[in-house]
């Protein structure tokens, strides 16, 4: 059966951030996640978790100045001092609250750098975000966004995320396969699970279009999740959407799966 962890960051957005966590865990989830932790001391998260008997199992690295429109530094040339001292503080974090996922956001592509100039960055930072992360357990992993939702970000397709990790090294760098953003670039999402299997660390969902709860779009996602499920995928799927309405009045689509 699928293991669903609620995103923190979008789910129970009605409550205060620390109280999230003890509303997760009375609809069920076992598993959170979110985007970032930076605004809260690791010890008061660690606490959240112990408390409720979560797992933390994914949150993003700094991704450079968030307001100011940034999203990931690690295919950004001159970057490279400022994404290492990023990682170090996010496995900081990863270590204290026994996070075994490291989502480490590409960026967005400057005009006039070429493509050759930005793979070989993103590469030679993931090489090395890879080595550290391993001394504490931590598997880095990259994620292909849509152009809509994040116009000029570096990395779109499974493919090219595919390739990457290939060139790193599929046991040192994982996939974060979100099916939203696959939907909307790809399609064809169940194929494109089975293609890339080996390679997929963590999975993220939401309907589309809207980016709200499954079950509010097109997607038929009983079947999905019967298929993923059937495919052998066995880690955590992340729920990043944005509900509709209350989060709880959303979670009809979770009865099923409800720990």
């Amino acid at each position: 059966m699928p293991r669903f962890a609620a995103n923190l960051s979008m789910m129970f957005g009605e409550i205060p951030f620390l109280d999230r966590f003890a509303a997760a865990r009375s609809a069920g989830f076992e598993a959170v996640e979110f985007l970032f932790p930076y605004e809260h001391p690791a010890s008061d998260i660690a606490a959240r978790l112990k408390d409720n008997g979560l797992a933390q199992v994914l949150f993003n690295a700094p991704p450079g100045d968030w307001s100011r429109g940034e999203r990931g530094m690690a295919a950004l040339p001159g970057r490279q001092a400022e994404f290492r001292d990023a990682i170090r503080k996010a496995l900081d974090y990863a270590a204290t609250l026994e996070c075994p996922r490291l989502h480490v956001m590409a960026g967005l592509a400057p005009a006039g750098v070429a493509q050759d100039t930005l793979t070989a960055t993103y590469g030679a930072n993931l090489a090395w975000a890879a080595e550290e992360c391993a001394k504490i357990g931590v598997k880095p992993v990259i994620e292909p966004i849509n152009h809509r939702d994040i116009p000029g970000f570096f990395l779109n397709t499974t493919d090219q995320a595919a390739a990457i990790i290939a060139a790193v090294g599929p046991e040192k760098l994982g996939m974060q396969f979100d099916l939203y953003h696959c939907q909307i670039t790809e399609g064809d999402i169940v194929k494109r699970v089975e293609r890339h299997l080996p390679l997929i660390a963590h999975m993220q969902v939401a309907d589309n279009p809207g980016r709200n709860e499954p079950g509010t779009g097109e997607v038929n996602w009983p079947f999905v999740f019967e298929a993923i499920d059937g495919l052998g995928y066995r880690g955590w799927i992340g729920c990043e959407y944005r509900p509709r309405g209350d989060t709880l009045a959303g979670l009809g689509w979770f009865a099923p799966y409800r720990a």
